[in-house]
């Protein structure tokens, strides 16, 4: 996750950022993650104006003149078109991060998916994922538009840029509209992939060393990630251990991907006959203590 420094004021012309944002809509709908009028999204202009899509409209379809703006309570101050019901979601997350600027809602079908299931995104499989997103919540659902339902994510945006929304879709957020746009593509490609390597009938997951490479990488390059920050270690990393204590009360469950062995541990190869299973035991144990680099008991 990106690091939270102040927001700042951008000195791009108010046209520009119109087109910028009719542009990612384009972008949303051409993508099928916005069938009919779905989706919206926001820039901050100021202190207290944010530029944001009008309710009612195919996003790409949009042009300049469509926008709205609004201040931070949701009140609109100009535009010919009404202001989506959901900006109070864009709101939420913009005050609870000054660092964000931007704000995309859509509904990626992959990862869409994964809200109606109600099913972890499985971590420690792809290096850019790891590097960019890392774990990824899954809120309590609440009916959209209200500030309940804006709420739901206030548990979550201090430690991720995406957040996928129980039985709607995703919201992601960031400096500008396309890196907020960013990381809903990336989880959607994730997503579907996920579920592809599924279809082959495996996933298999990074190693320990591999993955710590990978954390390495991402705090070199200015991001943090709540894995880091706990100290976890072995079978944590990997285990969706950071928003776990959420799952009770979002109804969230692993149901269709088995947890990782730990630390992605290789998988013992197929039982040689004649084998009991005293000596099956040994081996797997042996197999996941030489990989968690312990001695076995």
């Amino acid at each position: 996750m990106a690091t939270k420094a102040p927001a700042k004021t951008t000195s791009k012309p108010l046209n520009q950022l119109k087109e910028e944002i009719c542009d990612i809509g384009r972008r949303i709908y051409n993508k099928g993650f916005a069938a009919g009028n779905d989706g919206n999204i926001s820039f901050r202009l100021g202190p207290n104006e944010v530029l944001c899509t009008p309710t009612m409209i195919s996003k790409g379809f949009m042009k300049p003149s469509d926008l709205c703006i609004v201040d931070m309570e949701g009140n609109q101050l100009a535009g010919q078109r009404k202001r989506s019901s959901e900006i109070l979601l864009h709101l939420t997350i913009m005050k609870e991060r000054p660092d964000v600027n931007s704000v995309v809602h859509c509904h990626p079908p992959h990862a869409t998916a994964f809200a109606v299931a109600r099913e972890p995104i499985p971590q420690c499989v792809l290096p850019e994922v790891e590097v960019f997103l890392g774990d990824v919540p899954i809120t309590r659902y609440e009916t959209p538009g209200g500030q309940k339902f804006a709420d739901t994510v206030k548990p979550f945006v201090q430690k991720s840029n995406v957040v996928i929304l129980a039985n709607h879709g995703t919201v992601s957020f960031g400096e500008t509209v396309e890196k907020a746009y960013w990381w809903t593509e990336i989880l959607d490609a994730y997503c579907r992939i996920l579920m592809l390597a599924k279809d082959l009938g495996r996933v298999t997951y990074l190693t320990k060393q591999e993955t710590k490479e990978l954390l390495d990488l991402k705090a070199k390059w200015g991001y943090t990630d709540p894995r880091l920050e706990k100290g976890m270690e072995n079978c944590d990393i990997c285990a969706n251990d950071v928003f776990r204590s959420s799952w009770g009360a979002t109804g969230v469950d692993r149901k269709a991907f088995d947890a990782p062995s730990p630390m992605g541990a290789a998988a013992p190869a197929a039982t040689p006959a004649g084998l009991d299973q005293e000596q099956l035991v040994k081996i797997v144990t042996e197999t996941v203590c030489k990989q968690l680099g312990i001695t076995a008991a």
